[in-house]
């Protein structure tokens, strides 16, 4: 398999601890782990926010009968909204661990972050994206904490979550680009607005081109501005594109070697597929009848309200733009609301539980890892003595 580091200079440690651009995430993630009641206190308000907007808030604007159809489903097609929740956590994972696969199997982390601690960060990162909004901020702190402690280096954790998420809305904005075009030229069926077929299409298009231009920017950025020592604001400046710069080339290396990259690859799609399932199998518990394209244009189209900062889970955000958009393709509101709430429930906050356990799981793991540095350590500084003696 070829081997998908990042360049070396990606991995060169930065010249101070100050310097490093990576430090608040990972003290972000240590607060995140460090205090149970603090995620617990979290739980209990994202409850109550929930219960506040999805109870009494349809009361008040008037679509509380829409919400009455959220009491018989068809239990059948939740229940297959169920299974392709399951089948996008488990590509999620293959994501992540197909991101970190590479040719140095001797090295610490490559052993420690195996398909179960893999599923345990990204179980546990989706439930701190849900309770710790605006667009996943709550995961990415959490994720690039499990990888420092499983013992990947900064430069190179930060690179990678880079490679991820990359890799990850790659994906996202290609399906934006080829759904909005085939329903706007008709060989899918439905609604096809400008706003919400062709407009989002060229947003993604100008995205690929941001992205393709972030992977121009030198892989020896910060030794071009190595004269600038006495200025450390210039230096922090530039190790931020650098390190970001190295995350997209490394997520372009992998789409342009699709067989040593497959797992990878077939983890960001099986995310979304998976995703998209819940969301179609939802519709047809309430009757069906939106069109296939319909439903992933609405679905990708939907989601970039994600990227507002929400008080916990995209609650109220999120839900806004997913029903909005559905409108915007004419779907009748009382199919729209209640498939949208399931999809909610299904999607983002049944997987809470597990992803709680996993987030104690994902505790005792790295205090396990812990253990074992220590252990090491005392074995080596042992080692080094009885040497000397």
């Amino acid at each position: 398999m070829a081997d998908h580091r990042p360049p070396t200079t990606d991995l060169r440690p930065p010249t101070s601890p100050e310097m490093e651009p990576t430090v608040e995430i990972e003290q972000a993630g240590t607060r995140l782990l460090g205090d149970k009641r603090r995620m617990l206190s979290v739980l209990a308000a994202f409850l109550l926010l929930i219960v506040g907007i999805y109870v009494l808030l349809p009361k008040v604007v008037g679509v509380s009968g829409s919400l009455k159809r959220l009491s018989s489903p068809s239990w059948g097609w939740v229940a297959v909204a169920v299974g392709f929740n399951a089948f996008s956590f488990f590509a999620y994972a293959a994501l992540f661990r197909g991101i970190l696969a590479g040719s140095d199997e001797e090295e610490t982390f490559y052993r420690r972050l195996d398909y179960k601690a893999s599923l345990n960060i990204t179980m546990a990162g989706l439930a701190a994206s849900t309770l710790f909004s605006a667009a996943g901020a709550g995961g990415i702190a959490l994720t690039y904490w499990a990888l420092r402690k499983a013992g990947m280096e900064r430069r190179r954790s930060a690179c990678r979550m880079v490679a991820f998420l990359v890799l990850l809305y790659t994906v996202y904005a290609a399906a934006l680009v080829v759904f909005g075009v085939l329903l706007r030229t008709g060989v899918f069926s439905g609604d096809a607005p400008l706003a919400g077929t062709i407009i989002p299409a060229g947003l993604a298009a100008v995205a690929f081109i941001i992205m393709g231009l972030i992977a121009l920017i030198p892989t020896d950025l910060e030794r071009r501005i190595a004269k600038y020592q006495d200025k450390r604001w210039v230096q922090r400046l530039a190790s931020g594109p650098a390190t970001v710069a190295s995350g997209v080339r490394t997520a372009l290396d992998y789409l342009r070697h699709p067989r040593s990259g497959s797992s990878a690859i077939a983890g960001a799609v099986g995310y979304w597929v998976g995703m998209v399932g819940i969301l179609w199998a939802c519709f047809h518990a309430y009757g069906g009848g939106v069109p296939f394209g319909v439903v992933v244009m609405g679905f990708f189209v939907g989601m970039v309200a994600n990227l507002a900062p929400s008080p916990a889970a995209g609650v109220g955000t999120l839900d806004a733009g997913l029903i909005g958009a559905f409108l915007l393709f004419d779907i009748p509101v009382d199919t729209v609301f209640p498939a949208v709430l399931t999809f909610r429930l299904v999607g983002f906050w049944l997987p809470i539980i597990p992803g709680l356990g996993c987030y104690f799981a994902l505790r005792r793991q790295v205090n396990r890892w812990q253990e074992d540095d220590g252990s090491m350590t005392y074995t080596s500084e042992s080692k080094v003595t009885a040497e000397a003696k």
